[in-house]
């Protein structure tokens, strides 16, 4: 008696509950009745091969009880005796006279010799996965054999069409076939299509590689969320490639995303959020009131001022709230008001991400040593901030060793006022200012004693600085030892400034003039 059924779903019902069958290829399955020892039943070889190959074929024993048997299998699957065999000249097969149950013996063909492959198997074929895989996969996942055809192709077109490689979609089918049968997935793919159109490949790889279908819908509401709130859509897929999507479209409900959209909109909505995505990575009342709080108080409860300065780096938000604090203890050990550092760290917000151990303590010890007191560095802090961040290996050393040869002494205030103006420059751009000055006639002492009375002369453009020389020379036919008595020339602006006010003076006055009343006056007196 031959059962016959054309799908990989019909086999699963007909061979699985009772034989364990897992549909790997050319790979028999056999389960016997307990036999004594040496006397183990042998069938002869199943007549499926004499079958036609797109047909599951299954060797029933000869006996009345089989078709009762039939009957025990789990509807909707049915079976039709088929008469093929009937037709076929194969042997006749002497097998045991004894009832259809899970304790008898089968053969079975290979399942990719006897079914006929749907439009899923061939799909999964066009993927690059060999026989076994696609095959392992259909059996794992059946609702892929019945899904349309045509919404299978369609998805495969769409992924594809978002950037997405043959390799990686082998990777994600594999890992979650129900990309190309959930018909959620349907929805979110054309919201890619429609609103994300700046998603990184990666990221969109790992969403569909990660996510479960069923949350997909709620990425779409959270998406759509930020949005009717102002959000604007040519960013939305920069904010989808730096946040968590788990934790800020899937475990966070949508009120509380809508609760931190409210609050952020009393301080820097959404220009907080395009500037540091990750932001919505954040608690709401865990982590970021109590950051935003802090900047607050730090401004003297100035809710304006504090969010004035976050707006300036709202990368300051994803430190805790316990950095910020232990900062504001060091900096007031240093002598610094509250008041003093909000102003400093108007001017150079990154001062709170500064490492306080590696960096802060040993840098404000060197200017202590230098001399200098609270105010003093106060005043140093706000002119040359990133003196406090800068690598010193690889930056501040070199700069070092560069202001001694050239003449300053160590643990001095002129050292420290020098070397913080050289923080706003290369060592490249140092070196070709020397050489500028020294082609002009002056001397490693007259540049030092320039540096002393001008910090900033070192960390002027070399090719500006070049120019400036060239017209007090040539143009204004200044000797150039006026630049050692105003030096502060040079920082001056060349067009608006010097030749402006020298064309105009020179009409009234002459070209005797001096450069310091020349150019140190305010617009409104000149």
């Amino acid at each position: 008696m031959v059962l016959c059924a054309t799908s990989t779903v019909v086999a699963r019902e007909l061979l699985g509950p009772s034989l364990g069958f897992r549909g790997q290829r050319r790979k028999r399955f056999r389960q016997s009745s307990v036999q004594p020892p040496g006397q183990e039943e042998r069938w002869p070889r199943s007549p499926c091969d004499s079958l036609s190959q797109h047909s599951l074929c299954l060797i029933l024993p000869h006996t009345s009880a089989a078709p009762s048997s039939l009957s025990r299998l789990s509807p909707p699957v049915s079976f039709a005796i088929s008469a093929s065999l009937a037709r076929q000249r194969a042997p006749r097969l002497q097998v045991p006279n004894r009832d259809f149950s899970p304790q008898s013996s089968f053969d079975f063909c290979s399942l990719g010799d006897i079914l006929n492959p749907g439009p899923a198997f061939w799909i999964l074929r066009e993927l690059h996965l060999d026989e076994k895989e696609a095959d392992a996969l259909l059996l794992a996942h059946p609702e892929l054999e019945l899904t349309a055809q045509e919404s299978l192709r369609d998805h495969v077109l769409t992924l594809k069409s978002l950037g997405i490689s043959d390799s990686a979609l082998r990777r994600i089918v594999v890992r979650r076939p129900d990309v190309l049968s959930a018909t959620e997935f349907g929805p979110f793919l054309d919201f890619v299509l429609a609103k994300l159109k700046g998603i990184k490949r990666e990221k969109l790889e790992r969403i569909l590689a990660t996510i479960h279908s069923e949350f997909l819908e709620g990425i779409i509401a959270g998406a759509t969320l930020l949005l009717d709130h102002g959000f604007p859509g040519e960013h939305l897929g920069h904010v989808f490639n730096h946040v968590n999507i788990r934790k800020v479209f899937r475990e966070r409900p949508l009120r509380d995303l809508e609760e931190m959209i409210f609050y952020l909109k009393r301080f820097g909505w959404p220009k907080w959020v395009l500037s540091r995505p990750m932001i919505l990575n954040l608690d709401l009342h865990g982590q970021l009131i109590p950051r935003v709080e802090f900047f607050i108080e730090l401004g003297g409860g100035d809710e304006a001022a504090g969010a004035a300065l976050i707006s300036k780096l709202p990368a300051l938000l994803t430190y805790a709230a316990d950095r910020f604090r232990s900062h504001l203890e060091f900096w007031r050990s240093v002598g610094l008001t509250d008041e003093e550092l909000f102003k400093v760290a108007l001017v150079y917000p990154n001062i709170f991400s500064v490492s306080k151990e590696q960096k802060l303590k040993p840098r404000i010890e060197f200017l202590r040593q230098c001399g200098m007191s609270a105010e003093d560095i106060f005043k140093f802090l706000v002119k040359a901030p990133l003196f406090m961040s800068l690598s010193f290996e690889k930056n501040l050393s070199k700069k070092l060793s560069f202001l001694v040869k050239i003449g300053h002494r160590h643990q001095t205030k002129e050292l420290a006022w020098a070397f913080g103006a050289a923080t706003r420059t290369s060592c490249e751009n140092m070196q070709r200012v020397i050489e500028v000055l020294l082609s002009y006639g002056l001397s490693f002492e007259d540049i030092l004693a320039m540096s002393k009375k001008h910090h900033q002369v070192l960390q002027y453009n070399h090719k500006s600085l070049e120019k400036k020389m060239e017209f007090l020379i040539e143009d204004m036919e200044r000797d150039v030892s006026e630049i050692l008595n105003f030096p502060a020339f040079l920082g001056y602006n060349l067009d608006d400034r010097i030749k402006r006010r020298y064309e105009i003076k020179r009409k009234i006055r002459g070209k005797g003039m001096s450069l310091n009343k020349l150019l140190s006056v305010s617009t409104e007196r000149f």
